[in-house]
């Protein structure tokens, strides 16, 4: 047996038995003669054991999960219809515009989308794949945006690194664009705020602190209802 098969087992019970994504520092804390190359290295060798199995570990917010393979999702969708509603066309719009500029504020979304955004912000906080960021130092203190840990591992993203460039989706944002014009026809509304997004994450990373993550149900109300009457609520951060 290999230095690193002796590792293996021990690596897959720690993934497998995790609830959410278990990140390489978490694996390493238990196991510390591990360095990020070797785990990696130890993660590949797990999964070419298992590719006879309907599923494999995947790299998803910063850490690694057992998630079945993509093609078996309409199967599993098929067979729990009731699961996860779809996104409607106005969210993943909108969604897309968070997603490319965060963090942004409502004003600056319904800008790129040229309709109003409240109800479908609020949907997508509800759904967990927004959350309240922070406050943009201008007057009005208008909220900030930004993504989750819930919409990286919605997506089976790694990191926000992962994201396509915009330009490789300009052909389908063409193809399903509202009247409106879809979210940065020429591909410059979102794709400038690509590197504040990549940036934020590497930055987040390297702290050890998941740059998407974070509880803000309770400040969300609050936050919501400061939006509405101009004022800032007392928990909201400066």
């Amino acid at each position: 047996m290999s230095d690193l098969e002796r590792y293996l087992g021990a690596i897959e019970a720690l993934i497998f038995s995790s609830d959410r994504p278990c990140t390489p520092g978490a694996i390493r804390k238990l196991l510390p003669d591990l360095t990020p190359a070797r785990l990696a290295e130890a993660v590949e060798r797990i999964n070419q054991g298992l590719r006879e199995r309907p599923y494999e570990i995947q790299r998803v917010d910063g850490g690694y999960q057992f998630r079945t393979r993509p093609e078996f999702g309409a199967l599993i969708r098929a067979a729990q219809p009731e699961r996860k509603a779809r996104l409607s066309r106005a969210a993943l719009e909108t969604l897309a515009v968070v997603v490319y500029r965060q963090p942004v504020t409502r004003a600056q979304i319904e800008e790129v989308r040229s309709v109003e955004c409240g109800p479908v912000l609020r949907s997508l906080l509800e759904r967990g794949l927004l959350r309240i960021v922070g406050r943009r130092d201008a007057p009005g203190r208008p909220v900030l945006y930004g993504t989750t840990s819930t919409f990286l591992q919605t997506f089976g993203l790694g990191s926000l690194r992962d994201l396509p460039a915009l330009r490789e989706i300009e052909p389908e944002i063409a193809e399903s664009g509202s009247a409106g014009g879809a979210p940065g026809d020429d591909g410059s509304a979102l794709d400038n705020g690509r590197g504040e997004a990549e940036n934020g994450d590497a930055q987040a990373e390297e702290s050890g602190v998941a740059g998407t993550s974070g509880d803000d149900s309770g400040e969300r109300t609050a936050v919501e209802a400061s939006e509405e009457s101009g004022s800032p609520p007392a928990s909201a951060g400066g």
